[in-house]
């Protein structure tokens, strides 16, 4: 589901792939708290992003939506045929083709089947490195990451901010700033996969 599926006001973005819509937390909310406005202006510095500025948060966070709808996109084109694939290849072996009289038929289906995973396993991993692995996503994904653990710096420290905010998980991985592509456009990355996500 994209933001133009959600009846998104002017302050507001979906906080998780499908889910509810979520109202921004004002930046001056968050430098109200000392600690959260000083882990800001570090990460300011280091993100080369302004975590304070409320129209750049609302962008990023609207774009890390979009990028968890990619991801799990991407994983469901390729993921789900190759379960299916496996688990029939493997109940087929299990109930009819290891009864087969004759080896050469055996081995000729375990070459095929194993075949046709391997082609399906190579696209599922090109698809998640081409996602996981786009440096300008990459850079996304920490500046999203940073601006989570601001928000709950601000809210240990007082700041009226709900619970969870801003609604999504951290990126435990691929989340690195890469500022070599600071600044350069989605479209521009490279590793588009064949679906058209970068």
């Amino acid at each position: 589901m994209s933001q133009d599926d959600h009846d998104l006001e002017s302050w507001q973005y979906v906080g998780r792939r499908g889910g509810d819509t979520v109202t921004l937390v004002g930046g001056s909310v968050i430098a109200a708290v000392p600690e959260a406005k000083r882990a800001a202006e570090e990460a300011r510095q280091e993100l080369r992003f302004d975590f304070l500025d409320d129209r750049a948060v609302l962008e990023l966070l609207r774009q890390r939506h979009l990028d968890e709808e990619g991801m799990f996109n991407a994983g469901l084109k390729h993921g789900v045929p190759l379960a299916l694939v496996g688990f029939g290849a493997a109940v087929y072996w299990g109930g009819v083709a290891q009864y087969w009289e004759t080896a050469a038929s055996r081995n000729v289906y375990l070459a095929v089947a194993v075949a046709v995973i391997v082609v399906q396993v190579f696209f599922f991993v090109r698809s998640a490195i081409s996602h996981w692995g786009d440096p300008v996503q990459q850079n996304l994904r920490a500046r999203a990451s940073r601006y989570r653990e601001i928000a709950h710096i601000a809210r240990r420290g007082g700041a009226d901010i709900p619970a969870h905010y801003p609604h999504y998980g951290p990126y435990p991985f691929a989340a690195k700033f890469r500022p070599e592509v600071d600044g350069r456009d989605r479209s521009e990355s490279k590793g588009a996969d064949d679906h058209g996500i970068r």
